[in-house]
């Protein structure tokens, strides 16, 4: 068995052969049948014959899932779907209560179960242990649970809740988990940064499956300090505590017990708990978990098991508000981090920028346009290592030397890029960065003269109006942030008239498992596609062809057009 399972009377497991198998099995107490990993039934008990009224021969060697596994309508369940197959395929423990399986008879018998993984070095399987539900109360289950179903239920929710960081997520996860596994309703009410209350969920278990009451749930009144009701006190961090209809039948002390006697009076809840969900620092909100009067009642002996389910989602809930909060502010930073293009006469220019799918709102590539005193146009697209909010700092820092160096010295690209590298070196240490400068100058009579130098990154894309490509690959040097020392080269190019030169990070041609080449090519090939649409439509449109599937870095793009006379 996986970890430390039981073992059968007389020191027998599963690996001593079918007929110990089936001698541990009968040792159980619930019904319960062995699958190989495979799914296919290698031994079954006598509790399982009886539930299911089919003897072992008619099960052994049949795939579980296709004999037994039905819905409430006794409709086969689609393979893909089975909560059972599901967790037999990850080899973890689970447990539900929201299964039917099919009888001799052709019935079918709600059940509750469980599943849980086993290896005994030479076989690896599924033990499934299951027992009878009443027809009339389809998944609930009426006795506490065992100190197993405890443990699938926390390792459930830290796992579920943890991989998410959006909070109306959360929420959703934790009542999925909990109803009607352990409550046929279950409440949650959060208190905003402000200080403001709202209930964002009342969900309850019908059919099979979860209802949410919107009627109930929106902002909520001020929690009182002096109040001795069980929400009060729970929102102001004390501990956990029964309630039920009883409880608010008196004259309230305050608006949110009138809220909380109208919950009782619209669910017909008979028996709830109600606890804090805590926080690293503060009270994050409350839950409540509730009965109907067909259900067992709570008891002082079901605090502890709220108490834990709390604290997990508290730490979940102060995750996601601290990974919504760092959006915001990087939201917020991203309109100063991109600058305005500047208006040049006979040269059209548009730019956009795309964060990275898992990462906050801003990160390490830019962009930047902007004329100089002589009359030039400096063009720049850059990339700092990472997405994050380290990232765009250190990009900040950048593009402000390189402005600063750009209007002070008016160089050629190339020592202006040399001066950036050692200053980065200084200010920075190891950061690592690419970008390729370009410097844009009108030559009277012959149109836009682009001198450039590439520090280690993608070469510029430039597109004729006729659809003709060219990656701008010369002018190659080294990337920022080495520490090594070699020259750096510039080159020149005259630009065709209503040619588009396309400036971009590397988000847009890079993607796992494929080759750069094929990034290269596909970015050229729908370019030429797009030439002669408006240079807006040809940005947007290209990002929308162009992008890897499976993206996820960050992605700048700098686009511009010279007009069609010289």
């Amino acid at each position: 068995m996986r970890g430390q399972g039981p073992s059968a009377p007389g020191g027998h497991t599963p690996a001593d052969g079918p007929g110990a198998e089936s001698a541990w099995l009968d040792a159980l107490a619930a019904a319960a049948y062995l699958a190989d990993e495979h799914g296919v039934i290698t031994a079954v008990n006598a509790s399982a014959e009886q539930l299911l009224d089919r003897s072992a021969a008619e099960l052994l060697g049949r795939d579980a899932h296709e004999t037994l596994h039905r819905n409430a309508l006794g409709q086969p369940e689609p393979r893909s779907e089975c909560p059972v197959r599901q967790a037999a395929l990850a080899s973890r423990t689970a447990q539900g209560g929201e299964l039917w399986f099919e009888r001799g008879d052709g019935s079918v018998a709600p059940v509750a179960w469980l599943v849980t993984g086993y290896d005994d070095g030479i076989r690896r399987g599924t033990l499934a242990l299951f027992h009878p539900l009443d027809d009339t109360e389809p998944g609930s289950l009426q006795e506490p649970l065992s100190q197993l179903e405890r443990l699938a239920l926390f390792a459930e929710l830290t796992t579920q809740l943890t991989s998410t960081m959006d909070v109306e997520e959360v929420l959703n996860r934790l009542v999925r988990l909990l109803v009607p596994r352990l409550a046929d309703w279950a409440v949650v009410d959060l208190i905003h940064e402000a200080g403001e209350v709202r209930r964002h969920v009342v969900v309850h278990a019908e059919d099979g499956a979860l209802k949410h009451r919107e009627d109930l749930v929106g902002p909520m009144p001020a929690v009182p300090q002096e109040s001795q009701f069980p929400l009060s006190r729970a929102l102001r961090g004390a501990a956990s505590t029964l309630a039920g209809p009883e409880t608010y039948r008196g004259e309230p002390d305050s608006a949110i017990a009138v809220e909380q006697r109208r919950l009782f009076a619209a669910t017909g809840i008979q028996s709830a708990v109600i606890g804090p969900i805590p926080g690293l620092r503060d009270v994050l909100g409350a839950l409540t978990l509730g009965r109907s009067t067909c259900s067992r009642p709570f008891t002082t002996a079901d605090l502890p098991l709220l108490e834990e389910i709390t604290r997990r989602a508290g730490l979940a809930l102060d995750n996601a508000r601290l990974y919504q909060r760092q959006r915001k502010v990087s939201e917020t930073m991203q309109p100063h981090l991109l600058p305005q293009l500047p208006r040049v006469p006979d040269l059209r220019m548009t730019a956009r920028y795309v964060p990275a799918p898992d990462a906050s709102q801003v990160g390490g590539d830019w962009y930047d346009a902007f004329v100089l005193p002589d009359g030039a146009t400096v063009l720049v697209i850059g990339d700092v290592v990472g997405h994050d909010l380290d990232a765009a700092a250190d990009m900040a820092q950048l593009r402000n030397m390189l402005r600063a160096y750009a209007f002070s010295e008016q160089k050629p690209p190339s020592k202006i890029v040399e001066w950036l590298d050692q200053s980065a070196m200084q200010l920075s240490g190891s950061d690592m960065a690419t970008l390729v400068l370009a410097r844009l100058s009108k030559v009277e009579s012959l149109g836009w003269e682009l001198t450039w130098t590439n520090a280690g990154h993608p070469p510029p894309l430039l597109v004729t109006r006729e659809g003709e490509t060219q990656y701008l690959t010369d002018g190659h040097g080294i990337l920022l942030g080495t520490g090594l020392s070699a020259p750096r080269p510039d080159v020149s190019l005259l630009l065709p008239p209503g040619a588009t030169l396309l400036l971009y990070t590397d988000g847009l041609i890079e993607e796992p498992g494929a080759s750069l080449d094929d990034g290269l090519a596909r970015l050229s090939r729908e370019a030429a596609a797009l030439s002669h649409h408006s240079l807006h439509t040809f940005t947007d449109e290209l990002l929308a062809r162009a992008r890897p599937v499976a993206n996820e870095d960050d992605i700048a793009l700098l686009a511009l057009r010279t007009a069609s006379q010289p």
